[in-house]
């Protein structure tokens, strides 16, 4: 069954005084930051389930079943941030709350600034970093939470905690404005035109998430886990910005 309320376009949160590029950025950058840090941390890259799958896959064959059922922990933990955002979004629908995407947000903003609190606290009793097992099930949780948030709130037409899709997009589109539209060829049929709109926000995700992940890792490296808080911080000013007026 479909939803009680419609799906509001992406472009339709300017209303709510933050554009979609704006929104999309500022998520794409995200993703890279905790992406980049977390593998620093827990030496894993937590928004690639695909690499998760195929590592699953390998260590099955070569009998690492303790590597195996890691990666299988991780996807469970992605699927279950996905499942979250989609139950606080629907709650929120049923509830008549102005903005149903607040929730998630402040939940990713909440549990990054409780696991970085936590790992901050273990690094300072044991002086190492906490066990990779604890560290990679929370950021995939958080990537599983963020990417459903923003399919949500796209209709599926946007992800912001990989890249696979938006350089798939942008090849489609490069293809597009690079096509040559020979007029004998055409016989009525319409010009292949490529989205120049939609090509500058791919790359402006890309580049976002690309520069999130330098941010991400040299935070981490410097600041450690106390880098969660600057990360946490840009996601609640996100959700802020999405407030209804």
């Amino acid at each position: 069954m479909g939803s009680l309320h419609p799906r509001p376009p992406l472009a339709g949160l300017a209303r709510a005084g933050l554009s979609e590029a704006g929104l999309s950025l500022c998520l794409a950058a995200v993703a890279g930051a905790v992406n980049a840090g977390g593998f620093l941390l827990a030496g894993a890259y937590t928004s690639h389930m695909s690499g998760i799958v195929s590592a699953m896959a390998d260590h099955l064959v070569l009998g690492a079943v303790p590597v195996v059922l890691a990666g299988l922990l991780a996807l469970l933990a992605f699927t279950g941030g996905a499942m979250a955002s989609a139950m606080l979004i629907n709650h929120g629908r049923r509830r008549g709350r102005p903005n149903p995407y607040l929730a998630p947000l402040r939940l990713e903003a909440g549990l990054l600034l409780a696991g970085g609190g936590a790992g901050w606290l273990v690094a300072q009793r044991s002086g190492g970093l906490p066990p990779a097992a604890l560290a990679t099930p929370l950021l995939c949780f958080l990537m599983g939470l963020q990417n459903a948030t923003i399919t949500k709130i796209s209709g599926a037409r946007m992800r912001t905690t990989h890249v696979t899709g938006i350089v798939t997009d942008i090849g489609v589109e490069l293809g597009r404005l690079l096509y040559w539209n020979r007029a004998g060829m055409l016989e009525g049929r319409p010009f292949v035109r490529a989205d120049r709109a939609k090509l500058r926000l791919l790359l402006g995700l890309l580049g976002g998430f690309f520069l999130g992940g330098v941010a991400g890792a040299a935070g981490f490296l410097v600041l450690g886990f106390a880098f969660c808080l600057p990360v946490a911080a840009l996601l609640l000013l996100t959700a802020g910005a999405m407030r209804q007026p």
